[in-house]
């Protein structure tokens, strides 16, 4: 028969799930797995206890053992730390702090600098919350060490459309793996050598002073006002929650590739971490991005030419994050969310977010799970043979064929069209329609979503209407060469 005491787990039994059980208060404390004598401070895993001294050797080796694993950082490089304030990015810099101190076993011989994106405009920040923000934030880049930038989100506004053009590869490193690598170390080591430095000029290398702070402490000033209203207007006119999301990805992804273009760096690292890329992954794939997950989520995007993303933090999940933050007092500066009219799933981003990190409170394996997943992705099919295969916004190749057939060229024309005089309608000059083409199929679903063209960045605009032309000029051609040609047969 069942236990109806309910302690047997028969009909009995509670309705609701089951809970995790507590430990016992006289539990003894369990001893750290690394070195098997001190006190375990955090359970990282189920069965993988660590104390404080281990869990950080743990964790710094992790990240010493990503970037030599993929070996695509050569000594003396240029890279720019992107920081965000938040706990990821702040561990990322204290690793590449603690990697170029004399202390370190093996020192990282690259170049850093800083760059941070203060978005507080579209935040719904006052004058007065952006000016604490980013005098913390100011704080805290002084304290590194490393020559930082500080942008604004308004200055987005003022890119160049060439922005929307990958760079020239660098040739002279395009073979990141085995004796060019090696090569590379070698003749760094040699170079410092002669210069009588010895091993001493790894610890900061070549700061540049051009780019380091001087004078006073930096005071925070913000953009015009009439910027600052220009950027909200372009903001408020996305119809939804999702696209305002992706565009302020874009716009700040804009900026960073703009900083390092003209400061001449050939890096950028990101602190996308674990738990971060698998909600990544899964967005994108909502969002019809399937085709470019790899580039999107891998270690490297190479999809700006000159310029390469690097996610080393990519293999920490969140919990690892905040307990190193938390043992050895990282400080963070944390910023509200997108600003948003609705609470409940606001967008396709959160509702992500929020449905795996459910999932991961009952079944702690699944953001590695889809983590894993992601790298078995390869990045082919978001390469683009010729800037005609390539998107406008994203830059990675199209994934469409036979446009005729996709339903939203159509729709978008039809809700361009505006009535004139005697009750008929004609098409604007400037048509959104006009754009589709250059989009692949998920920045079309986004694009439809910004609003009319007139509150599009000035140099999406421009981009689109240099290529638009530059496909316009050979088609003419192409016609007027046919009429020509046809008009001598019908005289012969």
């Amino acid at each position: 028969m069942c236990d109806v005491s309910g302690d047997g787990g028969g009909c009995g039994a509670d309705a609701e799930p089951p809970r995790r059980r507590r430990a016992p208060r006289d539990s003894h404390p369990r001893t750290c797995m690394k070195c098997g004598q001190g006190t375990a401070a955090l359970i990282i895993r189920v069965g993988d206890p660590f104390c404080r001294g281990c869990f950080r050797e743990y964790f710094v080796h992790k990240f010493r053992a990503m970037l030599g694993k993929n070996r695509v950082i050569f000594p003396g490089e240029k890279v720019l730390l992107a920081l965000s304030g938040g706990s990821a990015s702040s561990a990322m810099v204290r690793q590449v702090q603690e990697g170029l101190s004399r202390e370190a076993a093996k020192r990282l011989r690259f170049i850093p600098g800083l760059v941070y994106v203060e978005e507080g405009a579209v935040r719904r920040q006052s004058p007065e919350q952006r000016e604490q923000t980013l005098a913390h934030m100011e704080t805290l880049l002084r304290a590194t060490g490393f020559p930082y930038h500080v942008i604004h989100l308004e200055e987005a506004l003022e890119l160049p459309p060439s922005i929307l053009q990958p760079g020239p590869e660098q040739s002279s490193k395009s073979g990141p793996s085995g004796p060019s690598y090696k090569e590379a170390v070698d003749s760094f080591i040699q170079q410092k050598r002669q210069e009588g430095e010895g091993d001493s000029a790894t610890s900061l290398p070549g700061h540049s002073t051009q780019d380091m702070p001087v004078g006073p402490p930096y005071t925070p000033r913000l953009p015009d006002t009439a910027q600052t209203q220009e950027l909200l207007r372009i903001f408020e006119a996305v119809e939804t929650a999702t696209a305002r999301e992706e565009l302020l990805q874009m716009l700040r992804t804009h900026l960073i590739l703009q900083m390092a273009r003209s400061r001449g760096y050939s890096k950028v690292m990101t602190g996308e971490t674990c738990t971060r890329v698998a909600i990544k992954l899964l967005t994108n794939l909502s969002l019809g991005r399937g085709a470019f997950l790899a580039v999107d989520t891998g270690f490297t995007d190479k999809r700006h030419g000159d310029v390469m993303v690097v996610r080393p933090m990519r293999d920490y999940t969140a919990k690892e994050i905040a307990f190193y933050n938390h043992f050895f007092n990282i400080p963070t500066v944390i910023v509200p969310p997108l600003f948003t009219k609705r609470r409940e799933k606001p967008s396709i981003h959160h509702l992500i977010e929020r449905f795996l990190l459910g999932l991961q409170e009952d079944f702690p394996s699944t953001i590695s799970t889809v983590y894993r997943t992601g790298e078995k992705l390869s990045p082919d099919p978001a390469k683009a043979s010729s800037e005609s295969q390539r998107c406008l916004l994203c830059l990675c190749g199209l994934d469409i064929e036979g446009e005729e057939e996709l339903a939203l060229e159509p729709t978008l024309i039809w809700e361009e069209l505006e009535p004139v005089g005697n009750g008929c309608c004609q098409q604007r000059a400037e048509s959104k329609a006009a754009y589709i083409p250059l989009l692949c199929y998920s920045c079309r679903l986004t694009f439809k979503e910004l609003g009319p063209l007139t509150t599009l960045p000035p140099y999406m605009r421009a981009e689109a209407q240099r290529r638009i032309h530059s496909v316009s000029i050979p088609c003419s051609a192409e016609m007027e060469q046919q009429t020509q040609e046809n008009q001598e047969r019908s005289k012969s």
